[in-house]
């Protein structure tokens, strides 16, 4: 529904009137623009997100049957204490990018997270190559996790992005521009009455002055 505003009907609040208008068309011409380029670029990387996402999922599965078949063989003794060997977490730190006005992170890993068997803290004598495909596996996961948790907070800020630019189109193509338009016909058909008004009044000043002349 169109916003009508409230102005003095002068000419000076219709000639303001207009460029607002005028202004207000090229915003929302550029919004536009920027809304179909953002709509591009999350359909680009909603397929990336779609494959990334795959991805973990299929290593998710690859480290669970690695640490079963492990868990079998070497027993669940071994693997625990392996797993308690691990002193050193994963390190990252969390950069930002603009992608058309919206910040997303970028994760940076400090160090690598899939490592060869000699970087790890365990010792690699007393392991079998079971235990290290698992350990590898679950590497490969964290890794993916990490990916997975960049694009889709990416994501899900274009998605709010667009949203709000979209909100924004539709105020100014629905509302605001429909208001301004209506008002500036308002001052208009105002301005043309107060001329009409002004033009019967000149004429009976011109009749009086006449029939006094007479």
């Amino acid at each position: 529904m169109a916003t009508v505003f409230k102005v003095q009907p002068t000419r000076m609040e219709l000639i303001k009137l207009k460029r607002k208008i005028k202004m207000a068309k090229r915003g929302h011409e550029l919004l536009k623009m920027k809304r179909d380029s953002l709509i591009t670029e999350f359909r680009s990387l909603l397929e990336d997100a779609k494959r990334i996402m795959g991805a973990m999922a299929d290593k998710y599965e690859k480290a669970l049957q690695k640490l079963a078949l492990a868990t079998a063989v070497d027993g669940i003794v071994t693997i625990r204490s392996i797993a308690l060997s691990r002193q050193c977490e994963p390190r990252f730190v969390m950069h930002r990018k603009n992608i058309m006005g919206v910040v997303v992170p970028v994760i940076k890993r400090e160090e690598k997270i899939v490592k060869c068997v000699v970087e790890r803290e365990y010792g690699v004598i007393g392991t079998t190559a079971r235990i290290d495909e698992a350990v590898q596996a679950y590497e490969e996961l964290v890794d993916a996790i990490l990916e997975v948790a960049e694009i889709e907070t990416t994501v899900r800020r274009l998605i709010e992005e667009i949203d709000r630019v979209k909100r924004r189109v539709n105020a100014l193509e629905y509302r605001i521009i429909p208001g301004m338009e209506e008002t500036a016909k308002f001052i208009s058909f105002k301005l043309e009455e107060m001329d009409r008004e002004n033009i019967i009044r000149l004429k009976k000043l011109k009749v009086k002055k006449a029939k006094k002349g007479g």
